[in-house]
């Protein structure tokens, strides 16, 4: 279940990234390299590439790892995910990205409360 929650996530962190490059302001924003008061370097793509690994690499370690480790591993990936993305509300103002925030930080926040529950058999 937990893998499939971060496959869902996933999914919607890369479209919602794809629909910000079809946005006329956002794009025009990269291509100048700052967007929303940000500069686009090569260490913030690096920190961007590094923070998308966490959901990504959640599939994988849902499934692989030992129960009492993945419920850690799912709790401390599901709290993190769903901080950072309540903290880029303000740099995101049209509404397909406050649609999509709004998705995600459901879709992190239960992850976090499943793995929570999660008991061993």
């Amino acid at each position: 279940m937990l893998q499939s929650a971060w496959i869902f996530v996933t999914l919607n962190y890369l479209y919602c990234d794809v629909l910000t490059l079809m946005h006329r302001d956002e794009l025009q924003g990269f291509l100048a390299g700052e967007v929303g008061g940000m500069r686009i370097s090569e260490g913030f793509l690096l920190g961007a590439g590094a923070l998308m690994e966490i959901p990504i690499g959640m599939v994988l370690l849902s499934r692989v790892l030992r129960r009492s480790a993945a419920r850690i591993a799912n709790l401390v990936a599901g709290t993190v995910m769903t901080v950072v993305q309540a903290a880029t509300l303000g740099f995101g103002p049209a509404p397909f990205y406050l649609f999509f925030s709004a998705v995600e930080i459901t879709a992190t926040a239960f992850v976090v409360v499943y793995a929570w529950r999660w008991r061993e058999p």
